[in-house]
């Protein structure tokens, strides 16, 4: 459990990033377009003076921070090593069969419809599409108190991870603050998944998030095509969220992690986007980036003295 009177411990940001293969500038702008009330909050830049991913021409573009219906994501330009897959998708929540039909036909133009929109028990009108980037996403009428538009990170445990939905859910609510699981709702008695999760929706930090079981043999799992970055305000925060996500996981190097359910994790000071940032001094930035290759766990100290040339 936290301790909320640490300094940096309320409420990280969690931003999904998407690994894409020269598509960031591309993808941002499209989703900025087709899902509205969104913009451009930041770009970073790769190296100079060394080797990118993917052979990404030096000094290049390496990620785009936007956001779309309140929702902060990055699209990084990492090369082909990882490909997006549907373990890891996106409800669009929105108010009218007729606006999940607009939205429906715009993300899968292109793309690959993954569950056919139509209605169902659950809701009015709603459809499964892949779009032509590879992200998953759920568009769905809701009625009620759901706020729409929203957008939610949905997390598909299956494969060796199926039957770990609920366990996960557990461990990431008792990791950040402002956290709660909220609707719980399982596989009855006789279904392929009876007992495991069907879908629980739940708060993290503030911010909503959906979870499920797939008895389904699916051919993907979790990987790093998909990751959920953690801002944090401080090196206390960086040292809890390591320390906690990490935990029989596998750390990566530059602030990746898997934690112990495959879900890939970005440790991060709030500032990486100004240290990275294509507004920043070259040689600041290059800096900061011969520091962050060195490191597992980000160290802040190292990296602010990095970047101001201390």
């Amino acid at each position: 459990m936290i301790d909320p009177a640490v300094p940096g411990m309320s409420n990280p940001l969690i931003a999904p990033c998407l690994w894409l293969n020269n598509q960031a500038e591309e993808a941002a702008a499209f989703y900025i377009e087709t899902l509205g009330t969104g913009s451009v909050i930041a770009r970073t830049l790769f190296s100079t003076s060394f080797e990118n991913p993917a052979g990404a021409p030096p000094g290049s573009l390496m990620s785009v921070e936007f956001e779309v219906l309140g929702r902060r994501f990055t699209a990084l330009n990492g090369g082909a090593q990882f490909v997006i897959n549907p373990s890891i998708s996106f409800f669009v929540y929105v108010e009218s069969p007729a606006a999940a039909k607009r939205l429906f036909a715009a993300l899968s133009s292109g793309g690959e419809t993954l569950v056919a929109l139509d209605a169902y028990p659950w809701s009015p009108c709603y459809g499964w599409a892949a779009d032509r980037f590879g992200v998953s996403w759920q568009v769905m009428t809701v009625t009620g108190e759901t706020e729409t538009p929203a957008i939610a990170p949905s997390l598909m445990f299956c494969g060796e991870q199926f039957g770990n939905a609920a366990q996960a859910m557990r461990s990431y609510a008792s990791t950040f603050p402002n956290s709660r699981i909220e609707d719980v709702q399982s596989y009855g008695a006789g279904d392929a998944g009876e007992g495991t999760v069907q879908l629980v929706s739940f708060v993290l930090a503030g911010q909503n998030l959906v979870a499920m079981d797939s008895p389904i043999d699916h051919a993907f799992g979790f990987n790093e095509a998909v990751s959920l970055q953690v801002l944090c305000d401080g090196q206390p925060a960086v040292d809890h969220y390591w320390r906690a996500l990490s935990r029989g996981g596998e750390p990566g190097q530059s602030g990746w992690l898997k934690d112990r359910f495959g879900v890939s994790w970005q440790v991060a000071p709030q500032q990486w986007v100004d240290w990275l940032g294509e507004s920043a001094d070259p040689a600041a930035r290059e800096r900061v980036f011969q520091a962050m290759l060195d490191m597992t766990k980000l160290d802040v100290a190292v990296l602010e003295k990095a970047f101001s040339g201390a």
